[in-house]
């Protein structure tokens, strides 16, 4: 409130300058309010596509766990479908991918672990916070390809950035260690355990994610490193 005369004049004009400031906000909002509106159905199909690409990493694991625990009966039922020597080339097959996708699953775990003992390293070092919480995100995030290491590379550089940490060296590091761990240990750990060469991985990953998304990347190896089992079983069998 403007107590004498010739504080008058500064009041008024605070309080001008405060309708004009308040007018501004209010005006903006409204402005930035209608864009948003405006923009969303242009959004909704891309957040809907999303949707539709995470519930694979739902049933993806709840598919996996039964087809552990029926595996034995379902090998049983499909034996029971065949005779003679196709009865053999088919329980040798089976063998052979039970084998494949064990070894597929060791790599995952394998790279979980060079994420989890890279990511708590640098970010103890660093003073991150939470920085073994940090690290078993990323180390589990590793099982999921393509959006798994997105995810954990928003909510560290979310944890970052609030906590007050340099979040450049962060990204740096992030950036190196994505490029070691898609280029070089990941195409080595999986082409040892399903027996594809690197390049082929390599290759497998991008094309599957090209055809069908983050589907085709998960399953990309396996199925190759599959195919791979069923030429190998055939072409023996046609040398006997």
């Amino acid at each position: 409130r403007c107590l004498s005369d010739w504080s008058s004049d500064v009041c008024s004009s605070d309080l001008s300058f405060e309708s004009q400031a308040l007018d501004t906000i209010r005006t903006q909002l409204v402005s930035k309010s209608l864009e948003l509106l405006n923009s969303l159905p242009q959004y909704v199909p891309r957040v809907l596509a999303a949707a539709s690409e995470l519930i694979y990493v739902v049933i993806i694991p709840i598919l996996g766990f039964f087809f552990l625990k029926d595996g034995n009966l379902l090998r049983q039922h499909a034996l029971a479908l065949v005779e003679g020597r196709s009865r053999e080339l088919l329980d040798d097959l089976m063998a052979d991918i039970h084998l494949l996708l064990a070894h597929y699953m060791r790599a995952l775990v394998g790279l979980s672990l060079v994420a989890f003992t890279a990511f708590s390293i640098f970010f103890s070092i660093m003073g991150v916070p939470y920085a073994l919480l940090l690290a078993a995100v990323g180390g589990a995030f590793e099982f999921i390809p393509m959006l798994g290491p997105i995810a954990s590379t928003a909510i560290i550089i979310t944890v970052a950035g609030v906590s007050g940490t340099h979040i450049v060296p962060v990204l740096i590091f992030i950036a190196a260690f994505r490029i070691v761990q898609d280029y070089v240990i990941s195409p080595q750990l999986m082409g040892q355990g399903v027996e594809l060469h690197p390049l082929l991985v390599i290759f497998g990953v991008f094309a599957g994610a090209e055809i069908a998304g983050i589907r085709g990347s998960f399953l990309s190896v396996p199925l190759l490193a599959m195919a791979r089992v069923f030429y190998v079983r055939l072409r023996r069998r046609k040398q006997m």
